[in-house]
């Protein structure tokens, strides 16, 4: 299902990005402390930070193939991380 919003991150915890199986996505960091961005092969909750992505505040990507951002796992799920409570834009069809 496409989605063009914010997200509300949860402090210390992984929060799905997308809402379905996915082959690209745009996300910004909107918060003023860095995050984690991880690509998962399905809906299960990443349990650790391997093969992490960080995204300094006002970072993002555009329109980038999942495939082209973790190109060792066939992702189809974005997942981010941050240790405080912040927003995440995030848009993907």
């Amino acid at each position: 299902m496409a989605q063009n919003t914010d997200i509300v991150l949860a402090a210390d915890d992984w929060t799905q990005l997308t809402n379905a199986d996915i082959t690209s996505i745009t996300f910004q960091n909107k918060g003023t402390y860095y995050i984690l961005v991880k690509g998962t092969t399905d809906a299960t909750k990443p349990t650790n930070d391997d093969g992490a992505v960080r995204y300094n505040p006002g970072q993002g990507e555009r329109n980038v193939l999942l495939s082209d951002l973790f190109p060792g796992i066939a992702a189809v799920r974005v997942w981010a991380y941050g240790l405080k409570s912040l927003e995440v834009l995030v848009s993907h069809a």
